[in-house]
């Protein structure tokens, strides 16, 4: 144990969460490409959170080497997030298995019945993400054991629905499984509201992302405290013909780039000089690399700088640890 003393008003509200998760607080790390790997995650199972490593495009080789790193510096539970479009889906959960991990994230789409078999029967408990109350009966159907709900106020790939109307479409009519709230979080005040709504536990990334334990670049970690809310926004498209996955992040050099690209990518297409198919490529290669730029190589003018809206409340850089002690003093004194 942490040595933290959680309220009982507040341990009896997430107390569906801390038993399914196996941990102190019922707060969850984000599974963010770049940042989620072995120090995080293990500084925020150790700080009596719950990390979750970033899979991503990782080969199995990789991951494997992931999770074994990330257990020589905790002994407590952590999940890995794997995303349900890999080519070696199944092969992921097989490593995930052999290694004993206590939780599984399926992210990216509905997951195919025999990757929730797979993760079932290898011991795992199965946490999925659900975008709207029929997903989220069809993903409990199907063998979900909790839930995730993200608002669109979230950094990264986001849907387009706000937390706020998730949260009151889904809490609600899902109480056979624990839900944890996640998108636009950055204090305890607010974590505290979703659990009386319902809510087994938050999920948290930007707050982490900026984190003293975070491999991020310290370019990277500034451009958060320097960084507003209205700072963090959708991509945007340009044009219906070419669709651009909606993704939330800082507005830099890079972001008006991809505006002109596209523009100019289109023009190419109208005048003859690029297909259908090879424009829709043209755009979508721009980002490219560029989440990597910025996490690791500082680039935060041309890289992505993915950010929540909570961006505006990350004003320091603070270890894992303080991070959760104020989120849980700021719960405590709102329920109190």
């Amino acid at each position: 144990m942490t040595g933290r003393r959680v309220p009982p008003a507040l341990a009896a509200l997430w107390a569906r969460g801390t038993e399914f998760l196996g941990s102190e607080t019922a707060l969850l790390g984000g599974a963010m490409s770049w940042v989620s790997e072995r120090h995080l995650v293990a500084a925020i199972s150790n700080a009596g959170g719950f990390g979750v490593i970033a899979c991503g495009a990782m080969s199995p080789e990789l991951l494997e080497a992931e999770i074994a790193a990330t257990q020589a510096l905790t002994d407590r539970n952590f999940g890995v997030n794997l995303i349900t479009m890999h080519p070696r889906l199944m092969d992921l959960i097989g490593v995930c298995h052999a290694a004993r991990v206590s939780h599984v994230v399926l992210a990216g789409g509905v997951p195919p019945g025999p990757a929730v078999k797979a993760v079932r029967d290898g011991g795992a408990r199965l946490i999925a993400f659900a975008p709207a109350l029929v997903m989220a009966k069809r993903l409990v159907r199907l063998g979900a054991e909790a839930l995730v709900i993200e608002g669109s106020e979230a950094g990264g790939h986001i849907g387009p629905v706000s937390l706020t109307v998730l949260a009151q479409e889904i809490l609600p009519h899902m109480q056979d499984v624990p839900v944890f709230v996640a998108g636009g979080l950055g204090r305890g005040e607010a974590v505290a509201a979703y659990l009386r709504l319902g809510a087994a536990g938050a999920q948290l990334g930007t707050r982490f992302a900026a984190a003293r334990e975070s491999i991020a670049h310290p370019r990277f970690k500034h451009a958060f405290i320097r960084a507003n809310a209205r700072d963090a926004m959708p991509s945007v498209q340009i044009d219906e013909r070419f669709p651009v996955i909606p993704v939330r992040g800082l507005v830099n050099q890079g972001t008006q780039r991809f505006i002109a690209h596209q523009i100019a990518t289109r023009d190419r297409f109208l005048s003859g000089e690029l297909t259908k198919e090879a424009a829709q490529l043209e755009i979508e290669h721009f980002w490219a690399g560029a989440l990597r730029r910025a996490v690791i190589d500082g680039d935060v003018e041309e890289g992505s700088v993915m950010a929540g809206q909570s961006v505006g409340m990350v004003t320091a850089e603070q270890s894992v640890a303080e991070i959760i002690d104020e989120l849980v003093a700021q719960a405590a004194r709102a329920l109190a």
